[in-house]
């Protein structure tokens, strides 16, 4: 009886019932939109963090660069010979750590010994900066004659600054000659191949060859990232020189998201030999325990061990600026409140409608009341038709919201995030290639493509929102019509 009365009903007030099913739809879609948008920035500000730290890092430990002493520039200083007779072709290595000061590699064990750490790996960050070219030595000529022009002057390019006299032999002077050099700087990773999960390969998939084996701890092989391969025209078996060391690309390698800030990937003992580092790192990768204490852990090392500066994802988070901060902050804030606000429109709509179309059934719900229904039977047949509605409304939201979703993942519209400098007066990353704590403050700009996933706690809250959404309607209009006497029917019909 209850069910086919219910139907009845309904059947009757198709305009009435779509209006209230339509704003409670609109409320749920914008909150499906609002909520997949802002899973969507998370997932993007996750991929830029995962760019820098890899898959599993939680927090890197590093130190800062103390500043260079008094007389000294810290820069690099390369020596040539210049003293050929003819054009001689040269070159020049300068290989420097990168990222903060070196740190002891014992320390590596020290901290994965912190309570917390589930693991600890060290890398050293290298820049190497290659001149090649060649010097042509000038030659030198005298020059005769009178002049009375530039009699006066006051010799330049002359030795002693003497006065060139009239008539006599001019003094020696150098004619020709120079120097003709390239300058190539590339960044260089030493990896622990024993560990290659938890470090700076972990951002890196191998498209080409293969990885290091825990075997090449010292062997003279190298993965190189994809852009610097192109760039050099490598390839898997080719060679290339560092500081006089014969490399061997074995691999190359493909970043999870934007570019690769390192060029070339080599066993850590390796460039420690190359940066003149032995038994030191730049950089130690940390994974915890459990991912909701990483705060704790962060405190824990930087209490044990003092002078080093622990940066976490929440640290680099924050510096993280550009187009996807902007969108991220007003999903997270505008948009949120936004949905809110439609919605708690949509359910007030939707009861008003409700408690309205109750008004204009008096001689309905009296007759019904003559007749004997009780007052809760009544009220449950208006609750029935609410709840109908908001299921209606939900199941139209749900479509609304997962098309918008799907058309913004499609569309898929490209954010800039820029990674500043962290607290610890560095840039950010911690990574090598990227800055890390110890570093200079820099900018690195990633792009990234915004998708809008649907997840099925969001379908479960839509669900929810249209059963509360068809309980509060049914629960006012039940309200208005349990009040309902059958003397009010009478008084309609007269």
């Amino acid at each position: 009886m209850f069910g086919i009365y219910l139907k009845r009903e309904l059947g009757r007030r198709k305009k009435a019932a779509l209006v209230i099913a339509l704003g409670l739809a609109l409320g749920i879609a914008l909150v499906i939109t609002v909520n997949s948008v802002s899973a969507g920035m998370t997932q993007a500000q996750d991929k830029v963090l995962k760019s820098l730290y890899g898959l599993g890092t939680d927090m890197t430990v590093t130190k800062a660069r103390t500043a260079p002493t008094s007389g000294s520039s810290g820069g690099p200083n390369f020596k040539f010979d210049a003293k050929s007779s003819s054009s001689s072709t040269q070159s020049s290595d300068r290989v420097q750590t990168q990222g903060g000061q070196a740190l002891k590699s014992s320390l590596v064990t020290k901290v994965a010994a912190q309570k917390g750490v589930e693991s600890a790996v060290g890398a050293l960050s290298l820049n190497v900066t290659k001149v090649d070219g060649s010097f042509t030595q000038g030659k030198a000529k005298s020059t005769t004659g009178s002049s009375s022009s530039g009699s006066t002057s006051s010799g330049q390019g002359q030795p002693g600054g003497s006065n060139s006299s009239s008539g006599s032999g001019g003094a020696p002077q150098v004619q020709g000659g120079g120097a003709n050099f390239n300058v190539n700087s590339y960044s260089v990773a030493g990896v622990d191949v024993a560990h290659q999960g938890l470090g700076p390969l972990s951002t890196m998939k191998i498209s080409t060859g293969k990885t290091f084996t825990s075997a090449q701890t010292s062997a003279k092989v190298a993965v190189v990232s994809k852009s610097y391969a192109k760039q050099k025209k490598y390839k898997v078996g080719s060679t290339f020189k560092i500081s006089g060391s014969k490399f061997t690309v074995i691999g190359i390698a493909t970043p999870d998201s934007s570019e690769s800030d390192t060029d070339v990937f080599v066993p850590l003992k390796v460039a420690q030999t190359l940066g003149d580092a032995k038994n030191q790192v730049t950089t130690i990768y940390v994974k915890a325990t459990d991912s909701k204490q990483i705060s704790t852990v962060k405190k824990e090392i930087t209490a044990n061990i003092s002078g080093t500066t622990v940066t976490t994802s929440a640290d680099l988070a924050s510096t993280v600026s550009g187009s996807l901060s902007t969108a991220s902050s007003l999903a997270t804030s505008v948009g949120k409140w936004l949905s809110i606000a439609v919605l708690a429109a949509a359910f007030l709509v939707a009861a008003l409608l409700t408690s309205s179309a109750v008004s204009r059934r008096v001689r309905e719900f009296g007759t019904l009341k003559a007749l004997g229904w009780p007052s809760r039977n009544v009220t449950r047949q208006v609750v029935g038709e609410s709840m109908v509605n908001g299921l209606i409304g939900g199941a139209l939201g749900i479509a609304l919201g997962v098309g918008a979703a799907y058309a913004v993942t499609a569309i898929s519209p490209k954010l800039t995030a820029q990674l500043g400098s962290t607290g610890g007066g560095g840039g950010a990353g911690g990574g090598p290639g990227g800055g890390g704590p110890g570093q200079q403050a820099t900018q690195n700009t990633l792009e990234i493509a915004l998708s809008a996933p649907v997840s099925l706690t969001t379908i479960g809250l839509a669900v929810g929102l249209a059963v509360t959404g068809g309980l509060i309607a049914g629960a006012m209009g039940g309200w208005r019509a349990s009040r309902m006497r059958p003397a009010d029917a009478l008084r309609s019909v007269a």
